[in-house]
């Protein structure tokens, strides 16, 4: 076990948003019900819907970004805001981050259970093991790729390897140093923060966000990220 953290780490919430404007005030609200986080700022992907209000009507601070970038990008863009407000030694941070996905809606109030561990510095990075889908999606290709892969690189098999709710400390944050652009950002940053020999737990959490399923929308959207994941694991092979 980690030395016992103080309660001087602020915890800030990252929220990535694009068109989410149905979900992302309910996702707010269900954050600012856990007295741990301090702050939450969403980070509006470019959206042509009202994300950014709803999510500034919900209490949250908004970064606006004028065209969409990406997942990995707009997280970037706030943790670029909390390494200026929050700078520890070095590139570092004494903040702790979560990651949080914006259509997660009520379900974000499980979001106290990532935090717990991080707080108490038992690990240095947590990862959200989702409950069992609803509905089929793929085949299961690109999650067996994604643990393969992770357990190749770090030695440990996740259950849940593409989970992208996560919460990290001031050390996992300068480890990831900054998140993978297009698809693959989980994956980057399990193997930065492993490869540091950091720890890592993943949490069982009764979360909800939206599934695809066996449609061609889904099966583009898993293509898209299965060929991100390839990406990511390639150049990782060469910084090895």
């Amino acid at each position: 076990m980690l030395p016992e953290a103080e309660r001087t780490h602020r915890v800030i919430a990252l929220v990535p948003a694009f068109n989410a404007a149905a979900t992302v005030g309910a996702t707010v609200t269900a954050l600012k019900a856990i007295a741990k986080i301090d702050d939450i700022i969403v980070i509006d992907d470019g959206s042509n819907d009202s994300t950014d209000a709803e999510a500034a009507k919900a209490g949250a601070r908004v970064i606006r970004l004028s065209q969409n970038r990406g997942k990995g990008e707009a997280l970037n863009a706030g943790l670029d805001e909390v390494l200026k407000e929050n700078a520890g030694g070095g590139t570092g941070t004494n903040a702790i981050v979560a990651l949080v996905d914006s259509d997660l809606g009520s379900s974000a109030v499980e979001f106290e259970k990532l935090i717990d561990p991080v707080l108490k510095n038992q690990v240095d990075m947590t990862i959200a093991r989702f409950p069992k889908a609803l509905r089929k999606g793929g085949f299961g290709l690109l999650k067996r790729t994604a643990r393969n892969g992770l357990k190749l690189f770090t030695g440990i098999e996740f259950d849940s390897p593409l989970s992208g709710q996560r919460v990290l400390n001031g050390r996992a944050i300068e480890a990831i140093s900054s998140f993978e652009s297009g698809w693959g950002v989980e994956v980057g940053m399990t193997i930065d923060v492993c490869r540091k020999g950091l720890c890592v737990r993943e949490v069982p959490v009764q979360m909800k966000h939206n599934e695809t399923g066996r449609d061609l929308a889904g099966f583009q959207h898993r293509g898209q990220q299965f060929m991100g994941v390839i990406r990511v694991f390639a150049k990782r092979l060469m910084t090895r």
